[in-house]
């Protein structure tokens, strides 16, 4: 890891995104870091402050996380680690944002907290995702998707609306920004940035 950070300097790479990541099917155990917050914290402790580092965040909680107060505290531990900034896991209820927000800032990582966007585009693909991530569909919208059946131009448009709704109600509160979960779909990404006059 020492020799990929030094390789990423004399790069000119001035950014990392820190995750853990999923371990890979039928994988026995960690690598060198079991959680990101050691990862971030080796790469301050490499380089100082020459890499801008981004963490995730679960603002619905991490699907392995053993509940909302150890899930909020190991945030906190990334941040006190050394994070910059946050991005969260895709969510569809603005509420669930605002609230982890306020409890991390109140546990003391006041660090700014992009809220993480999916774009509905195929709802199938949608709900596996979901499903596998802890990411909550509300109930409306999953009704809503599933009463459509494979009329994709629908789900589509459906989606724009109820995406494009969650991104102007989530600057309307002044997020510092947005990060879009693309999937290899910017066409819609970028129809929802032309709908919000970005």
């Amino acid at each position: 890891m020492r020799e990929q950070l030094a390789q990423f300097k004399a790069d000119g790479i001035k950014r990392i995104v820190a995750l853990r990541g999923d371990l890979p099917s039928g994988y026995g155990g960690f690598g060198e870091f079991r959680y990101a917050s050691e990862l971030v914290a080796f790469i301050r402790d490499e380089t100082g402050s020459h890499f801008h580092i981004e963490v995730g965040a679960y603002p619905e909680m991490h699907p392995q996380a053993r509940n909302p107060q150890a899930d909020l505290q190991a945030y906190v531990t990334k941040v006190k680690a050394g994070a910059d900034v946050a991005l969260t896991q895709y969510f569809f209820n603005a509420d669930a944002y605002f609230r982890f927000v306020d409890e991390a800032t109140a546990a003391g990582a006041t660090i700014p907290v992009i809220p993480g966007i999916m774009p509905i585009t195929n709802s199938t693909q949608l709900m596996r995702f979901s499903d596998a991530c802890g990411a909550e569909i509300p109930r409306w919208i999953r009704t809503r998707l599933e009463g459509f059946g494979d009329d994709k131009a629908s789900i589509q448009a459906f989606g724009l609306d109820v995406v494009t709704a969650l991104c102007e109600q989530l600057r309307a509160a002044g997020v510092p920004g947005l990060h879009f979960y693309t999937m290899n779909q910017s066409a819609t990404v970028l129809a929802i940035c032309q709908r919000l006059g970005v």
